[in-house]
C-alpha cells in the first residue's frame, strides 16, 4: 500500500512554522519505518533537491520556483503557492506515481492537511474518477485547527474525502458546521521520548538556581493567552516566588503587546538570540538574569535545546484559549515535565495526575494549583512520571496501531477480516493465504496488514505460492509472550520464519521482516 501525506509544512526549516510541521514529519516516519511506501508532498526548501529518497520514505518539493522569490519560510507567498499546489500537483501525482501503482492492482491512501490542500484534494479526486480508479484510493483530509473554515466548501469536500481532524473538541465545533469528522490525534515522534541530557539539565537548574522557572513556547497570538502568562509572573511576583519567564514567541505583531504589557507590569524584560545553535547557546542565554523577569528569546530552539527547557522549567504554560490538540502540553509530558493546560481540546490530559488543568483566567488558579507541586516534591515527581507515561501512548507507532490502521479498515468496509486478507492475497498473483490464530483472536486490521505485508513481499518476483501465517500466545505464569510463524512456499523450496515479541504486533512484523531479508538473499543467489 502507497501513502501519500499532502501537506504545505514539512520537514525541511524553511517549511516548519508550526506544530503541522512535528504532526506531518512525525507520521510520515512512522509510516516508511513500517515499511509502507510513503510519499510526502510540501513546500519544501528551494534550494534543496525537489525529490528525495530515505528508504522507504520519498519526500517531494513542490512549488520550489514560487519559493525563490519568497525566501522567509512556508507561508511566504501563500496564496501564489495554494494556486500552483492545487493546479500542478494533483496531475503529476496521479499520472506519474498513482496511476502506475493502481494498475498492479495495488491500493493507495491520500492523507492531506489543512486548508492549503483542499482544492489539490478536489482536484485529484476528479482525476482519479476520470481514470476509473478512484474505488482503489482512499482520500482522507485532515482539520488541525478552524483556519480559514469559512473558504471551505464543504459539501463538496465531503463528497471528495473523509475528513478527520485531531480532538474531540474540534469534531464538536465541526459538528456545528454541520461537518461530521472522524478523531486522529496527533502523534510524537520517537526521539521526542528521549530524555534530555542530564549535564545539560543539572547546569540549566544550577544557573537559575532560587528562581522558579516557567516557560511558554507558543505562536504571539491572543488565543495562546500569552497577558494571562504575564499576569501570571506578576502574581508570582508578588507572592515572592522569584518568578523568571522564558518566552519563545514567533514573528506575530501580538507579541509587541504582550512584552509592552509584562513592562507595564512592573517585570523587567529582556531580549536575548542565541550566541551558538543547540543546547549550549540555551544554556549561554540563562546568564546575567539577576533583577529579569521575562526572557523573551528571539532565536528559534532546536530539539535538544527545547527538551532542555521543557524539562528542566518548573512548569510549562500550554494553556490556550482555543486548542485543537495541544502538541506543546503533549511534548513537555515526553520530555518529563509539568504542563500547565487548558480545557479545549487536549483530551490526553487527566487534572491533577499527568498534567494542571486551568479552566478560569485567574492567575490564583495557578498559584493555587501550582503551589502544592512546588512545596510538596513526591507531586512534582508523580506529574512527571504519569504525564511520561500518557506521552509514550502518544507515539505515531501507537497511534497508527490503536487509531489510524484500524480506522482505515473500518472505512473500507473490512469487518471480515479473514475474508478481507484472502480477498488482498487473491489479487497477488498465484499465491495462496491461510493466517490463523491459535490460543489468540486477530483483530480485522492486523488481518488485513498481514495480507498487505506478503502482498509487498511477492510483487517483485510473484514467486509465493502458498503463504500460511500462525499466531500463538503463550502464557507462563504472569508473563504473555505471542509467537509468530510465517511459512512461505516458493517454487523451489520453503522457508520458515518464527519470532516472539511482547504483543502481537511486534511477533509478526519481526517475523515478515526475517522473511523479507530471506527472500532478498534468495533472489540475490539465483541471480
Amino acid at each position: 500500500m502507497q501513502f501519500h501525506l499532502l501537506s504545505f509544512e514539512g520537514p525541511d526549516a524553511y517549511a516548519c512554522a508550526g506544530g503541522l510541521a512535528s504532526r506531518i514529519t512525525g507520521l510520515c516516519h512512522a509510516l516508511a519505518e513500517a515499511d509502507y511506501e510513503t510519499h510526502l508532498w510540501f513546500i519544501g526548501d528551494p534550494q534543496l533537491p525537489g525529490h528525495e529518497t530515505f528508504g522507504h520514505l520519498r519526500l517531494h518539493r513542490w512549488c520550489q520556483w514560487i519559493s525563490r522569490y519568497h525566501p522567509h519560510g512556508v507561508y511566504d507567498g501563500e496564496e501564489g503557492k495554494r494556486a500552483d499546489y492545487a493546479a500542478s500537483l494533483p496531475p503529476f501525482l496521479c499520472q506519474e506515481v498513482l496511476l502506475p501503482h493502481l494498475r498492479h492492482g495495488k491500493r493507495a491512501v491520500i492523507l492531506a492537511e489543512e486548508w492549503h490542500t483542499v482544492d489539490a484534494v478536489l482536484h485529484l479526486d476528479w482525476l482519479l474518477r476520470k481514470a476509473r480508479m478512484r474505488q482503489l484510493v482512499m482520500i482522507l483530509w485532515n482539520a488541525n485547527n478552524t483556519f480559514a473554515f469559512e473558504r471551505i466548501n464543504w459539501d463538496r469536500l465531503a463528497k471528495a474525502a473523509i475528513i478527520t481532524t485531531v480532538s474531540r473538541y474540534m469534531k464538536h465545533l465541526m459538528q456545528n458546521l454541520g461537518v461530521h469528522p472522524l478523531v486522529v490525534p496527533n502523534g510524537l515522534s520517537a526521539d521526542t521520548l528521549q530524555p534530555p541530557e542530564r549535564e545539560a539539565v543539572a547546569t540549566f537548574k544550577a544557573r537559575v538556581r532560587g528562581r522558579t522557572v516557567v516557560s511558554k513556547v507558543a505562536r504571539w497570538d491572543p488565543s495562546k493567552r500569552w497577558l494571562f502568562a504575564v499576569d501570571t509572573v506578576s502574581a508570582m511576583k508578588r507572592v515572592g516566588w522569584q518568578p523568571l519567564l522564558i518566552a519563545r514567541g514567533g514573528i506575530e505583531p501580538h507579541g509587541v503587546e504582550v512584552l509592552a504589557a509584562a513592562s507595564a507590569a512592573g517585570l523587567r524584560v529582556v531580549d536575548r538570540q542565541l550566541p551558538q545553535h543547540g543546547v549550549h547557546g540555551l544554556l549561554q542565554v540563562l546568564q546575567g538574569l539577576d533583577g529579569v523577569d521575562v526572557v523573551n528569546l528571539c532565536s528559534p530552539l532546536d530539539h535538544e535545546s527545547r527538551l532542555v527547557l521543557l524539562h528542566s522549567a518548573a512548569a510549562i504554560l500550554a494553556n490556550s484559549q482555543h486548542e485543537p490538540f495541544g502538541l506543546v502540553g503533549l511534548e513537555t509530558m515526553a520530555a518529563g515535565g509539568v504542563a500547565c493546560l487548558g480545557y479545549t481540546g487536549e483530551d490526553y490530559a487527566i487534572p491533577g495526575h499527568n498534567a494542571l488543568v486551568l479552566e478560569t483566567e485567574d492567575p490564583q488558579e495557578f498559584l493555587d494549583l501550582f503551589g502544592a507541586v512546588r512545596t510538596t516534591p513526591s507531586l512534582d515527581q508523580a506529574l512527571r512520571r504519569a504525564g511520561r507515561a500518557t506521552a509514550q501512548q502518544y507515539t505515531w507507532s501507537q497511534i497508527m496501531r490503536r487509531v489510524l490502521l484500524p480506522r482505515l479498515r473500518l472505512i473500507t468496509g473490512a469487518n471480515n477480516g479473514t475474508a478481507m486478507a484472502e480477498d488482498h492475497a487473491s489479487k497477488k498473483g498465484r499465491m495462496r493465504l491461510r493466517i490463523k490464530g491459535h490460543h489468540t483472536h486477530i483483530p480485522p486490521h492486523l488481518l488485513g496488514w498481514i495480507a498487505e505485508r506478503l502482498e509487498d513481499l511477492n510483487a517483485p518476483q510473484d514467486d509465493i505460492l502458498r503463504a500460511r501465517v500462525t499466531l500463538a500466545e503463550h502464557r507462563h505464569w504472569q508473563r504473555c509472550r505471542f509467537e509468530a510463524r510465517v511459512e512461505l512456499d516458493l517454487a523451489i523450496e520453503t522457508l520458515s520464519v518464527t519470532q516472539i515479541a511482547k504483543t502481537q504486533y511486534d511477533a509478526l512484523y519481526a517475523a515478515l521482516k526475517t522473511a523479507e531479508r530471506q527472500l532478498r538473499s534468495l533472489h540475490t543467489e539465483q541471480v
